[in-house]
């Protein structure tokens, strides 16, 4: 049984795709297996060995007694019998799923598989991608037969970055499989790991499904709210006022307004769009949803921008500060952000816009975005938007902004999280 190989150390555990979602997999595995992460970057794969995190999610004490190997050399994964692919499922430019890097990773797994290991893949796709588009592309290159040379299955991550109270050990983990047994040795293995429970899915495609609907489920929530954030604002009515109010009741779900970015949320109703137009569906709910989501970072901008024209300054030369970049708060994730969407809309006005944001990396923004991030905010701004929630940023204080804006009385606030509520009495204050 592949279970007791791995637990005696007789076999390796193979993690293909070492970012903020197969790091800390391979390292909880490491912990009572022996482990091989693999990664395509190099640089990345140094810092491992290092026990430096690149995501900034786990400290080196995380990498305290593992028993693990650190190589970007496919070759070495001839020495695992179990592999687990967590690599990034992206959208492109015309928000089409990209399955490049599952494919990639896949082929890689036709290269070294042997009869008698597993594959399972974690990364988030639509129903039917591992078994159509996955499974075949490793059976092409092994030249094995997928349910009888060797077995596979999919287990949907399930890590919310920069949330340290939902971890892979404290949350109940879905697993699927080509066959019971693959079924049964899945869940032992996995079990070791994740103490919350094991979920058995009855097929592949129900697992895949319900990755991609936990994620629409929020996207869809969002949008709702920002949709009312645009209302209520229209009617000068505080949206966290009436969530607050409305929140009494106890089968009423809190969701807040905001910017939906990141390689989630913002992406995963996507995948599944995807697959309904292949059966001729067009949606009626989870795409106008989207595109309400995809559009906030361009009404903020909007709004900001009314705003100082309305203080009377000439808006050519208005300077405004954003204080966070990155797709949700204290992660250093800059991936698909919808804050360079605002930026971007603020400076198509004439506006002078800078960024600053601790969390950031600065060399990997411009480099995907092209702007350039300042290293500390100046002064004398305009206005300052809040744009993200992290730690240090919801310790501001109205001293802190009044550093910050010009001393002419007319210095704005834009709060998009409401972090600021009902501190801000001096300047003009503004949220969703």
């Amino acid at each position: 049984m592949i279970s007791e190989e791995l637990k005696s150390k007789r076999e390796s555990l193979g993690v293909i795709g070492l970012g903020y979602v197969g790091l800390p997999i391979a390292l909880a595995f490491a912990k009572c297996v022996h482990v091989i992460g693999y990664d395509i970057k190099p640089d990345r794969v140094e810092l491992l060995k290092k026990h430096v995190d690149p995501s900034n999610e786990l400290p080196s004490e995380a990498f305290d007694n593992c028993d693990i190997d650190f190589t970007n050399n496919y070759e070495d994964l001839h020495n695992a019998s179990f592999y687990i692919i967590t690599v990034p499922t992206p959208v492109d430019k015309h928000n089409f799923p990209d399955l490049s890097l599952l494919i990639k990773a896949s082929e890689t797994i036709g290269k070294v598989i042997k009869k008698g290991d597993y594959v399972v893949y974690e990364s988030t796709v639509y129903p039917g991608a591992t078994e159509e588009d996955c499974i075949p592309v490793i059976e092409n290159i092994s030249g094995l037969r997928a349910g009888i040379d060797f077995k596979y299955g999919y287990s949907p991550e399930r890590i919310n970055p920069g949330d340290p109270n939902h971890t892979l050990s404290n949350t109940i983990k879905v697993v699927s499989a080509c066959d019971k047994e693959s079924l049964e040795q899945i869940t032992t293995i996995y079990s070791w790991v994740v103490e919350a429970g094991i979920h058995q899915a009855p097929t592949i495609k129900v697992a895949e499904a319900a990755k991609i609907i936990e994620n629409t489920q929020r996207d869809i929530n969002i949008a709702l709210m920002n949709e009312l954030s645009i209302i209520f604002n229209k009617m000068n009515i505080n949206t966290y006022d009436v969530l607050e109010a409305a929140s009494t009741k106890w089968n009423f779900l809190k969701f807040e307004p905001g910017l939906v970015g990141g390689h989630c949320i913002g992406v995963d109703p996507y995948y599944l769009l995807h697959k309904a137009y292949e059966y001729h569906y067009l949606s009626q709910v989870i795409m106008p949803g989207r595109r309400v989501n995809d559009a906030m970072g361009y009404y903020v901008a909007e709004q900001t921008a009314k705003m100082l024209i309305a203080t009377g300054k000439n808006i050519l030369e208005t300077n405004v500060l954003v204080l966070g970049v990155t797709f949700k708060e204290n992660v250093s994730d800059i991936r698909n952000t919808r804050i360079i969407d605002m930026i971007s809309e603020l400076k198509t006005y004439g506006i002078n816009v800078d960024a600053v944001d601790y969390m950031a990396d600065a060399k990997e923004f411009y480099k995907e975005y092209g702007y350039q991030l300042k290293d500390i905010p100046g002064n004398n701004y305009d206005a300052v938007i809040l744009a993200v929630k992290h730690k240090n940023y919801e310790k501001l204080t109205e001293d802190d902004l009044t550093q910050l804006l010009r001393n002419d009385g007319k210095g704005i606030v834009v709060d998009i999280k409401g972090i600021l509520r009902g501190k801000i009495n001096k300047f003009k204050y503004w949220t969703l």
